[in-house]
């Protein structure tokens, strides 16, 4: 433990942002290593700032720690000034809380949020001391495992992960610590333990599953052994009113890109917008009482001392207990000085009510999200908004004092034509219009408009999971009409860049035969991959080339409807007829109901052993 800290107090100066790395927060929990069983490594791949505004860690940090025989500690990636000093003076990976070094904990987990952090964890496996490999990783400790969305498809990390936790995380690393526990008082072997991880719902161990491929490169089959299910099921919380949620967080030195309080309202959507891989993986739709979430609420904020509290969800618009939680919070809220940021508002159930309500005590800009710029467009995608709601919402937020409003869109999506690429813009522009046809208007003041466009990607558990993307020259041809078709100086345009987007395309659809290309990556620099300064393709690139992996196999290829998908053995709650069918609607340009009208028959139902709503 000294070692290390003072290896560090030697080097820290050297640093940008040192508070990352020091530790020792408000709301910290430091434990006697003696009086644990289990020490858990919680790794999130960036940077400080990312990780600690990520709620899920959070949660998981307070209910381990929760156990008195377990110290779950927080670690991150290092920036690469410090990376670079680490590996100088031999400074090991270390906890945040103790310093000790990872490689001598019993579990090191990764939450795996996006695809580009892939690389990440290996460098920070690697600055640990441990083999990237699982194979190279004999002992029963340390175990790595992983969890998180991007676990769906956990293929193209099946080498370096020894098991994977499928879906919600509070049940099952409960369950998981208590067999580590009884593995290690056994001392039974690694390979025993996996054998027995593998039957614990919701635990998928890649060791144990043998895939093979037919000659053109698609998957023929994927066969289980030594026991392990053929199918794995995702795990889910079914009563989030009793569900364990943290009366503290870890208050950050440094700032975090989200720094405030975080409730979590409700978990799943409604809505099955086609593109969106949270809007199906986190089905079904459960909520929490409003009496559950103001109680969440202040006891976060008296503990923390936080003045704004966020009530996050993938939706939080649509929760249907949202005006009688806002009336109650309101009554310690406002004596408290408190603000409440709603971070997830629909356009199509945007109110006077809930503007007069967001958080801002300065009128800055409101966000929505209408996807794509034609109505046609939208139904394929199944927004299910309309022209008219957008434009409603705005006048909305005009007359309420707002001038600056961001409008979230996608290019390259399934069926798109130029003239829907066009439309985004002329969407954009009657909202500029609609701002100097708003009567009661913010007089004296012009307004903005920013359209922030993002590359369609299509993702697993998806109605796009069969898709192409489009090629990065026609991304580029399209980023450009939507320049050109700019004619007000009141609206700005701003896109993601399409090879990131391709590389994040290949990734969430890949195989395991990608683990060689992103080790190869890895070893000849990549490391913090979702950040533009880092992030190189010609480096990719040449690892594909290097590894014979085709990209636009897996990036850019259509895929029939029987094909075997890499995730295919994976079940989380949403049956593939249900994304076919989806499917042939969006190519039939028909829109699907939200859930709270009609059941459209997903399947994700049966996780809660009944129908979602009653």
């Amino acid at each position: 433990m000294e070692n290390v800290q003072k290896a560090l107090e030697r080097v820290l100066l050297q640093v940008q942002r040192p508070a990352r790395y020091t530790g020792g927060e408000l709301g910290s929990i430091v434990k006697d290593p003696s009086q644990v069983q289990v020490r858990f490594a919680f790794c999130f791949p960036d940077l400080y700032e990312v990780g600690m505004s990520h709620l899920g860690m959070k949660i998981l940090y307070a209910l381990q720690n929760a156990r008195e025989d377990c110290w779950c500690e927080r670690v991150f990636a290092p920036g690469p000034d410090l990376e670079g000093l680490m590996r100088e003076h031999h400074i090991p990976l270390y906890g945040l809380e103790s310093f000790d070094p990872i490689a001598d904990f019993d579990i090191i987990g990764f939450t795996l949020q996006y695809e580009m952090s892939f690389t990440a964890i290996l460098n920070m496996l690697d600055l640990a001391g441990l083999p990237v490999r699982s194979s190279q990783r004999e002992a029963l400790a340390p175990i790595v495992v992983a969890g998180g969305p991007c676990a769906c498809n956990p293929e193209p990390l099946a080498d370096f992960i020894d098991l994977f936790l499928l879906g919600e995380g509070e049940e099952l690393n409960m369950d998981l610590i208590d067999l580590y526990k009884a593995c290690k008082q056994e001392g039974v072997s690694k390979k025993e333990f996996l054998r027995r991880a593998a039957q614990i719902p919701g635990v998928y161990v890649p060791s144990l599953y043998e895939v093979t491929y037919h000659q053109d490169g698609t998957i023929q089959q994927v066969l289980p052994r030594d026991g392990a299910p053929a199918v794995v099921h995702k795990r889910i919380v079914k009563d989030l009113d009793k569900v364990f949620y943290p009366e503290n967080f870890v208050v950050p030195f440094t700032e975090a890109v989200h720094d405030r309080a975080m409730v979590e309202v409700l978990r799943g959507c409604i809505r099955g917008c086609r593109f969106c891989q949270a809007g199906f993986i986190y089905r079904p739709f459960r909520e929490k009482k409003p009496d559950t979430v103001d109680k969440n609420a202040h006891a976060l904020c008296d503990h923390t001392g936080y003045d704004e509290v966020s009530l996050t969800s993938l939706s939080t618009s649509d929760f249907s207990g949202l005006e009688p939680l806002l009336e109650k919070m309101l009554t310690w809220t406002e004596p408290d000085g408190v603000s409440i940021a709603l971070p997830s508002l629909r356009v199509d159930n945007f109110s006077k009510e809930l503007m007069d309500r967001v958080a801002a005590v300065r009128k800055s800009s409101l966000t929505f999200a209408p996807e794509a710029g034609t109505q046609r467009m939208r139904d394929v995608i199944n927004k299910n908004v309309t022209e008219e709601e957008v434009l409603r919402t705005c006048r909305t937020a005009f007359e309420g004092g707002y001038t600056n409003v961001k409008l979230y869109f996608m290019i390259g999506l399934p069926t798109e034509t130029d003239e829907d690429v066009a439309g985004i813009i002329h969407l954009a522009q009657k909202v500029v219009e609609e701002f100097y046809h708003t009567p009661n208007r913010p007089k004296g003041r012009g307004v903005n408009v920013t359209v922030s466009v993002a590359c369609f990607v299509p993702k697993p558990f998806t109605p796009f999971e069969f898709e192409p993307q489009d090629g990065i020259e026609s991304l580029r041809r399209k980023q450009k009409i939507l320049l050109e078709t700019v004619k007000s100086k009141k609206i700005s345009v701003k896109y993601h860049d399409s090879p990131t987007s391709f590389l994040e395309a290949a990734l969430a659809r890949g195989d395991r035969k990608m683990c060689a290309m992103i080790e190869h990556a890895w070893r000849q620099g990549s490391k913090l991959d979702g950040w533009s300064d880092y992030f190189s393709m010609e480096r990719w690139e040449e690892a594909a080339q290097a590894c014979g992996i085709d990209l636009g196999f897996y990036a850019n290829r259509s895929r029939s409807y029987d094909e075997v998908m890499p995730w295919d053995h994976l079940d989380y709650g949403v049956s593939k007829a249900f994304l076919i069918r989806e499917n042939q609607k969006a190519h039939s340009d028909a829109a699907t109901p939200n859930c709270r009208q009609h059941c459209s028959g997903c399947g994700a139902n049966h996780l809660l052993g009944g129908a979602c709503f009653g």
